[in-house]
């Protein structure tokens, strides 16, 4: 971003939030089920110094790289996403769920065997208060690609040659996000095409990617820092964050404390949206990155594309679970909350 680039507008993001309706994004995903059951209180066991709860409900969403699909589809873009579920309830339910949100699965390969991906979270309070998680039970199996998989995968790649500018790439360490595909996902988008990544445990293994968005935990592991070290040092060194992973700009998530952009030898902080007294902060990373990508697929700078994914996060914590949010949503938030706008710097790096 050239140093007299005009920092954005109101409006300028309110064109790019109309702009993202039907943009592809390519999305290679590990696809998590996410099961919330609750109750309210009932009494202590006497079985076992435990709480009972009274069954009131549960709730199904798509988790992981799959709420990163759900969030490009619920701003209204077009996800293309490939991953892995199993032959199973979990499974079934999860492409139902997104095939209701108007996906496409053709993508998503069916494995006989394996377990998919589900984190059952267990929540209790008052009937009419704000439920609490007390604990969370995962159904995890490591979803490694077999030769005919990643072949599988490769065609449909080339099915879809040319459509999207953006792919995302979204990994939680099940197996399904291989850095040996990041080439031919590359070699499938539109020419200048753009790729992200989202990676809980090996983004250095994805060198020569165009962004990622990992969190001050990550990105403090990428220097090889020890944990006493403060957070400030991921935020002074964030030009060699990029060199170390070959990458165009990084959008580091800070919680409370916002966002902040590195983009060449240039950053620019990004204060949080919102308050920082959130209700849920489950999947509220596979919201900004799917926010960011489908911006970028829009034309946005990675400004403000960061702004936009700044404006969805601060949304989403504020619902119960793994939550999405509207194009009328963020628009309301754009309009409402120009203060954002108003102090934000580049500064050296």
């Amino acid at each position: 971003m050239p140093e007299t680039a005009p920092l954005p507008t109101t409006e300028r993001l309110l064109d790019l939030v109309e702009s993202m309706a039907g943009q592809p994004i390519l999305m290679l995903v590990d696809l998590v089920a996410d099961r919330f059951i609750s109750g309210s209180p009932k009494r202590i066991s006497r079985e076992a110094p435990v709480l009972i709860l009274k069954f009131e409900g549960e709730t199904f969403s798509p988790g992981g790289g799959a709420n990163a699909v759900a969030n490009v589809a619920a701003l209204g873009g077009m996800p293309l996403p490939l991953g892995v579920v199993g032959r199973d309830t979990n499974g079934e339910q999860l492409l139902s769920t997104l095939q209701d949100a108007g996906v496409t699965t053709d993508g998503i390969l069916v494995r006989d065997g394996y377990s998919t991906v589900t984190k059952t979270r267990i929540l209790g309070g008052a009937r009419h208060s704000i439920k609490q998680q007390i604990v969370r039970f995962d159904i995890e199996e490591q979803a490694e690609l077999s030769d005919e998989e990643c072949q599988a995968f490769e065609k449909q790649l080339e099915r879809g040659q040319g459509k999207a500018r953006v792919a995302v790439l979204s990994d939680y360490g099940y197996g399904a996000v291989q850095p040996g595909l990041m080439q031919k996902i590359r070699s499938a988008l539109a020419p200048d095409g753009s790729v992200l990544c989202d990676s809980r445990h090996r983004l250095p293994d994805f060198v020569g990617l165009d962004g990622a968005t990992p969190n001050e935990e990550e990105a403090l592991a990428l220097l090889a820092t020890g944990t006493a070290e403060a957070a400030e040092s991921a935020l002074e060194r964030g030009s060699e964050l990029l060199e170390k992973l070959d990458a165009r700009y990084l959008l580091i998530t800070r919680g409370s404390y916002g966002m902040t952009l590195f983009e060449g030898r240039k950053s620019c902080h990004i204060p949080v949206h919102g308050t920082d007294q959130v209700a849920d902060v489950t999947g509220a990373g596979d919201t900004v990155i799917g926010t960011f990508s489908l911006a970028l697929a829009a034309g946005a700078t990675p400004l403000e594309a960061a702004l936009l994914a700044n404006y969805a996060g601060g949304i989403v914590v504020m619902k119960l679970g793994t939550a999405t949010l509207t194009p009328n949503e963020l628009r309301d938030a754009v309009t409402s909350d120009t203060r954002l706008l108003r102090d934000l710097e580049w500064a050296k790096s």
